[in-house]
């Protein structure tokens, strides 16, 4: 369905971190390559009592802060800065919404709008929006997480999401599915035919995703005690980067036929039962070590109190259907790793005889690596010869074919995650988001595991800071073989 773009975005949470860091710099970035609707108007929104000019100035010292040097330009900013409105609003109250639609003014070209607020702000902020005709045919509303903490509250939200905007004009984000390596995902599997032969259970041994953070509680003790990383980034990120590696291959590339297959595979985890949660899940939090050479203190040093929140999970799951069975996904994510990086290890299946082997040629399986971050690049491992007369024996040795996005596409300005994210919501376009059924069938998923972390008591694991985690999750992929890639 063509959609018309938005002539106006509507930003709730626009003094907050993430609209310094990411939203006003993403804007800042497709205003200055000509990207927006021509006239849209940004009016940002949030209990601070900021008018037109000051909220301006503000919004001047955050792209200082966070845009790259080259990406500075004085006039640029200034005629951005032109398309930025600000009006204070408490959420929680419906009768400041009037004003914020006086603001905004007319919307029959069309609104879009960003809500990142605390959950508990969900409803109210839907029922003010809807009071004050915020919310009619031609209004879409962007939601960002945390949507809620378990399958219940998900719906709770969801549900008053819905009675004010429908499915077709409600896009949740999640950023990792901006990212342009994650899309390269399907460019890979669905545009090239080397692949899709091998890329089932009798070619490929196991799936590892990987998300390793440097950092720990950052500021952000509050949520993250709440939360802990199954919530913060397995129900989301890496259940959707699962998703896009094990599906089937979609019938066209549009929001509908893609999140119809994603969803296939996210209703195909076997649920993980409280007697396999103890060996098929591992929980862990960091002590005090060294991170890149620095002393760093332990979780509940930073939290200053004991919690048994988890820093760190590791899962073997399992998709149940044809093309996956027998072949498990690994996930791993933690904070105070000892690497930044974001990655997707294919390891496929070693040949079925090695004619080296009597020459003391040694083979290893090919894996093919995808990096989502920090570096951005697709490199597949193969065997190769050394070179050499061979008087001693065969010498094997593993190479990397590399695609480095970086350096093949290095005349291209790489866009961050939001960037793509907040163009498509503004143009209407959901593919990129994540549907209401996506969603469910994830948390379903977590809630299992976490129910049997109760049932079994099951309490995180001591690691020390700087280290890949308790050594239960090394046990974790040693027990069936093999080890995990550490690149």
């Amino acid at each position: 369905m063509t959609r018309q773009p938005a002539s106006k975005l509507l930003l709730f949470g626009a003094t907050g971190d993430l609209a310094q860091r990411m939203l006003l710099p993403s804007l800042y970035g497709l205003h200055a390559d000509g990207l927006l609707p021509e006239g849209l108007t940004i009016t940002g929104t949030a209990r601070s009592d900021h008018d037109d000019e000051s909220y301006r100035a503000f919004a001047a010292t955050a792209l200082s802060t966070h845009l790259p040097a080259d990406r500075k330009d004085d006039a640029a900013i200034a005629s951005f800065l032109e398309r930025v409105l600000y009006q204070p609003l408490d959420a929680s109250s419906i009768g400041g919404f009037a004003a914020l639609a006086d603001k905004i003014g007319d919307t029959s070209g069309g609104l879009a709008i960003f809500l990142s607020t605390a959950p508990s702000l969900f409803r109210p902020t839907i029922k003010g929006l809807e009071s004050a005709g915020l919310a009619g045919l031609n209004v879409r509303i962007g939601l960002e997480k945390p949507l809620g903490h378990d399958l219940n509250s998900s719906r709770e939200i969801n549900d008053a999401v819905a009675e004010v905007f429908p499915e077709d004009r409600t896009f949740r984000i999640d950023h990792y599915l901006g990212k342009e390596t994650v899309q390269n995902i399907l460019a890979l599997r669905f545009g090239n035919t080397l692949f899709e032969p091998i890329w089932n259970a009798r070619g490929i041994d196991n799936v590892q995703i990987t998300i390793s953070e440097t950092v720990g509680l950052e500021g952000r003790a509050g949520y993250y005690d709440g939360s802990g990383a199954m919530r913060d980034m397995v129900q989301n990120h890496m259940l959707q980067l699962l998703a896009l590696i094990a599906m089937e291959p979609p019938a066209r590339f549009d929001g509908t036929a893609i999140r119809d297959e994603k969803v296939k595979v996210l209703r195909s985890l076997r649920p993980i039962s409280s007697a396999d949660a103890p060996s098929l899940t591992v929980t862990g939090q960091y002590t005090s070590g060294a991170v890149k050479g620095e002393i760093v203190r332990g979780y509940a040093e930073e939290l200053e109190r004991a919690s048994t929140t988890e820093t760190f999970v590791a899962i073997k799951a399992n998709v149940d259907n044809w093309r996956w069975q027998g072949t498990p996904f690994y996930l791993r994510t933690g904070k105070r790793m000892p690497t930044r990086q974001s990655e997707i290890a294919i390891q496929f299946k070693p040949v079925p005889h090695s004619m080296f082997a009597a020459r003391g040629g040694k083979l290893q399986p090919n894996t093919l690596v995808i990096r989502l971050q920090p570096e951005e690049y697709v490199r597949l491992l193969v065997m190769a010869k050394e070179p050499g007369l061979d008087r001693e024996g065969v010498r094997l040795r593993e190479v990397p074919l590399d695609l480095s996005l970086d350096t093949e596409f290095a005349g291209t300005r790489r866009r961050i995650a939001y960037e793509r994210l907040l163009l498509d919501l503004i143009e209407g376009d959901p593919t990129l988001f994540v549907r209401r059924d996506e969603v469910e069938a994830q948390w379903t998923w977590i809630d299992g595991i976490r129910e049997g972390w109760i049932a079994n008591d099951m309490k995180p694991k001591a690691y020390p800071a700087g280290s890949w985690g308790p050594s239960a999750a090394v046990a974790l992929t040693e027990r069936d073989g093999t080890t995990w890639h550490d690149g």
